[in-house]
């Protein structure tokens, strides 16, 4: 008789995750105005501490089965159900009153100024600048100044 035991450690370091085959790590968002935050990929793990924002940020690191090792802009994170998960990109604006350009050019015209801690809904991207969209207003703003886009990735 031969018994397997599945360790719960994360299934994929670098690359792409094992049970999604999407690349690891990758940003989504929380669907979810609540989440908890567990020790460890199951219910049956010590919950942390509860995630309250909907359309937060939040970085996976980790793929067990249907739960995600993930973590917010401080580092802080843990396991949660894939189900409270959502693939739509966001931001979280890291500078206080960060102007939102209309074209991706620090010489453009500004279409708003976003406070700091604003989660933004993330557009397009190039090399150095993203456009967002939060409260009716859209613009285009530099990536150094947001959390939740790697500063690499290219989107359009």
């Amino acid at each position: 008789m031969m018994i397997t035991l599945q360790s719960a450690a994360p299934a994929a370091a670098e690359g792409v995750g094992s049970v999604t085959n999407l690349p690891v790590p990758r940003f989504v968002s929380m669907k979810a105005s609540e989440g908890n935050v567990r020790r460890g990929p199951s219910l049956s793990h010590r919950i942390d501490w509860v995630f309250k924002r909907r359309d937060m940020p939040l970085r996976i690191t980790a793929e067990h089965g249907h739960w995600r090792r993930v973590e917010d802009r401080d580092g802080m994170g843990g396991w949660v159900h894939y189900s409270l998960l959502s693939g739509t990109r966001t931001v979280l604006v890291e500078q206080d009153m960060l102007a939102l350009h209309a074209r991706p050019d620090a010489n453009a015209p500004v279409t708003a100024a976003l406070e700091l801690g604003v989660v933004a809904r993330l557009g397009d991207c190039d090399l150095e600048w993203c456009q967002l969209r939060s409260g009716g207003f859209k613009g285009w703003a530099p990536k150094a100044r947001i959390w939740g886009v790697a500063p690499g990735e290219l989107r359009d």
